[in-house]
């Protein structure tokens, strides 16, 4: 069983609170950036951000990531190792996106 918190707000204590440090990511949605987008993170690999549309997961990113905003345009994203084909694909929770920049050479 993982680490939790019996009782909470309602006071029931049938009731357990998943605090695990797992349980963050498993309601939020995992982006992984590569190459140049790393670099435009400064250094950053992985951000947690609110599950929503590609669109609002990518603007999640860069408020979190500024130096994101001019190489996301040239990046090709994954939805769970899928590539996404526009920002109105819906990102649930639990999910993870991988950001692509292109990639020189073969």
């Amino acid at each position: 069983t993982s680490p939790g918190v019996w009782g909470g707000r309602t006071g029931r204590q049938d009731v357990m609170y998943d605090t695990s440090p797992m349980s963050d990511m498993a309601r939020s949605v995992e982006v992984n950036l590569f190459a140049a987008a790393r670099t435009a993170a400064g250094g950053r690999e992985h951000l947690a951000v609110a599950p929503g549309s590609l669109d609002d997961v990518l603007a999640a990113a860069t408020a979190q990531c500024p130096g994101l905003g001019p190489v996301l345009p040239r990046c090709s994203t994954l939805i769970d190792g899928v590539v996404a084909h526009g920002g109105g694909v819906q990102v649930a929770a639990g999910s993870r996106v991988d950001v692509l920049p292109p990639f020189a050479g073969g």
